[in-house]
């Protein structure tokens, strides 16, 4: 990695993993005040072979990490895997990372959800197709439970809704 390459690294531009991870191994190191042999050390003692000059070759890009690796500084340093592969700018905050992790957990909730809803919706509309007679019925029932379960979560999501036992200025006896 240039030293531009690491400039940037550091301003919190999106690098690929590997160049990630060896300026986060330079942040991570210099933020503990450690040198590539205290390093080196601790991986070893985790039991991840590694040497010094090793360390220093990660860090200035003239050495691949291995997954063996990069979960073995992820366990010396104490963050996950993702955190260690992600911008180097970012990842030094953990908690915006953890709150990144969570934003892309719940994309992935919703897209299994998703995924889920569509197979349901469609053995639902296979049956109806081959029971014509009760579509009316099951369309409606399907529709006023969704829009049971639609309105409070779309209030809550705006908050439209009073918090339990807070009056409104409008209600008797508010004040």
């Amino acid at each position: 990695m240039t030293d531009a390459e690491a400039d940037g690294a550091e301003e919190g531009v999106l690098l690929r993993g590997e160049e990630n991870v060896a300026a986060r191994l330079r942040v991570e190191r210099e933020a503990r005040g450690w040198s590539t042999n205290s390093l080196s050390d601790r991986m070893n003692e985790a039991g991840y072979e590694m040497n010094p000059s090793a360390v220093w070759r990660i860090e200035n890009g003239k050495r691949r990490v291995n997954l063996d690796e990069a979960i073995g500084f992820a366990e010396v340093f104490g963050v996950s895997l993702d955190n260690l592969v992600g911008p180097p700018r970012l990842a030094a905050k953990a908690r915006a990372m953890e709150l990144i992790e969570n934003v892309v957990r719940a994309f992935r909730e919703t897209q299994r959800a998703g995924a889920a809803f569509s197979q349901a919706r469609d053995a639902f509309d296979a049956y109806l197709a081959e029971h014509p007679d009760i579509r009316d019925e099951a369309e409606v029932m399907i529709a006023s439970v969704l829009a049971d379960e639609a309105i409070p979560n779309f209030a809550q999501a705006f908050h439209l809704t009073q918090p339990p036992n807070e009056a409104s200025d409008d209600e008797p006896g508010a004040g």
